[in-house]
């Protein structure tokens, strides 16, 4: 497809010029600002405390005068406390899990879901999705806005839909077997599973229809997508997005750069703090990442600190910004004898020995006064057998990776194919017993 036919297929803001694009951001988010302040108590609370008013921006710095948002302000105005529309105007709502206590409760007008479909169309066309792929859903449907959010924007884009939901591993590849999808769309730890189970009923993941996956509800690494890409023979892009804000669809890596997520910042305006002072840091330096929503109706969002850890970059496939892959969070960093330690890092450490497949747990222990860690990792199904010593070379050898790049001693314990427990959504690869 030549350019022109390519930015033909564009929406217009994704070739707005820098200062256009600044400008429409301005003008969304004076709206959002008043908004939040008029309909929202909490807002008008904060607001009023800091002397602030939605009057008062006058240019996009100076957003960073006004208060951040968090999930505990979501659970403590639970469930409605903070939709600015009346409940009549609300068509959809959507919940956390609640595992922390109370869900965060999210609500949509109808509006909002038509943005929501748009922007998800738009990230499955920037992965190099057209109208009449089909579109192979692996997303949980239900509270967790995966399943129904990447639904209505293939449906957008005029995709069709194979709305499967997470579990039934076997029928999952059944029917990617039948059916012929182009595109699949589940978190990357379910993919492996997936993966697994197509090796395990013989079939060769490289002569499947299968082009493209768009993976996303999870930190994943480079050395992930690239053993998924060679397993499978698909190209494998980062979604991002996260219910408090939207859902699935908030950031979109492009295929032409495979560069990381490009936030659609027509939408969604992101900033990058310091975790521990609020100080906002310029675009480059590594951060908490922060957005303030520019339309949405039910459910603003002003300054929602996401705990997410990465860094903005310059646009490259579009004007917008874009943001490097997720480090972690700054609520699941592992702290183990002062070192801070984040899952992901032991993961591309795994991932670097050919002999040791994407499965792994990270226990955490005391002995006696001291944190201990183990990390136990599956071999690929193809060396199930190894003998025990060229294991515990192999173990010897990961140990030493993670005390050198990581700066933690490990004890690595090698686990046959298939042993540690598989995930349908997202995956938990850290079990920390040390508070027992």
């Amino acid at each position: 497809m030549n350019m022109n036919a390519q930015h033909a297929l564009l929406d217009p803001v994704e070739t707005y010029s820098i200062d256009a694009l600044r400008q429409h951001q301005l003008e969304r988010m004076r709206w959002s600002l008043k908004h939040a302040y008029q309909n929202v108590p909490l807002y008008r609370q904060r607001f009023d405390e800091l002397g602030v008013h939605p009057d008062d921006l006058k240019t996009l710095d100076d957003l960073a005068k006004f208060p951040f948002t968090g999930k505990s302000d979501l659970r403590d105005n639970y469930p409605f406390g903070m939709f600015a529309v009346p409940q009549s105007e609300i068509v959809r709502v959507h919940a956390s899990s609640g595992t922390t206590g109370k869900p965060t409760v999210v609500g949509y007008t109808q509006n909002d879901i038509d943005t929501w479909a748009n922007v998800v169309a738009r990230s499955i066309r920037a992965a190099g999705g057209r109208r009449g792929d089909k579109v192979h859903i692996s997303y949980g449907y239900g509270l967790f806005t995966g399943g129904l959010g990447a639904h209505y924007g293939a449906e957008r884009l005029g995709c069709t839909v194979i709305p499967m939901s997470g579990g039934q591993t076997e029928k999952q590849v059944q029917l990617i077997r039948d059916f012929q999808p182009d595109i699949i769309m589940v978190t990357p730890s379910y993919m492996l599973n997936l993966a697994d189970e197509i090796e395990r009923q013989g079939l060769d993941p490289h002569k499947l229809a299968l082009r493209l996956g768009i993976f996303g509800a999870e930190p994943w690494t480079d050395e992930l997508r690239r053993s998924i890409e060679q397993r499978l023979g698909i190209t494998a892009l980062d979604i991002y997005g996260l219910s408090e804000i939207m859902g699935p669809g908030v950031a979109m890596e492009c295929a032409e750069t495979k560069d990381g997520p490009t936030i659609w910042e027509d939408h969604f305006y992101p900033e990058i703090i310091d975790p521990v002072t609020g100080q906002v840091l310029p675009d480059g330096q590594l951060g908490e990442l922060v957005f303030t929503s520019l339309s949405k109706e039910a459910l603003p969002m002003i300054r929602y600190r996401t705990r997410d850890l990465t860094r903005l970059l310059p646009g490259t496939a579009r004007p917008m910004r874009r943001m490097d892959k997720i480090t972690g969070r700054s609520d699941d960093m592992l702290i183990i004898r002062g070192v801070n330690v984040f899952p992901t890092q032991v993961e591309e450490q795994v991932l670097k020995i050919k002999q040791l497949s994407e499965f792994y747990e990270m226990h955490l222990y005391r002995n006696g006064n001291l944190d201990s860690v183990d990390v136990l990792v599956e071999l690929r199904h193809e060396l199930d057998g190894m003998d025990e010593a060229q294991q515990k070379l192999i173990g010897t050898e990961l140990a030493k990776q993670i005390k050198t790049h990581i700066g933690i001693s490990t004890r690595v314990l090698i686990k046959p194919f298939n042993s540690l427990k598989r995930s349908e959504g997202k995956a938990c690869h850290v079990i920390d017993k040390r508070s027992a």
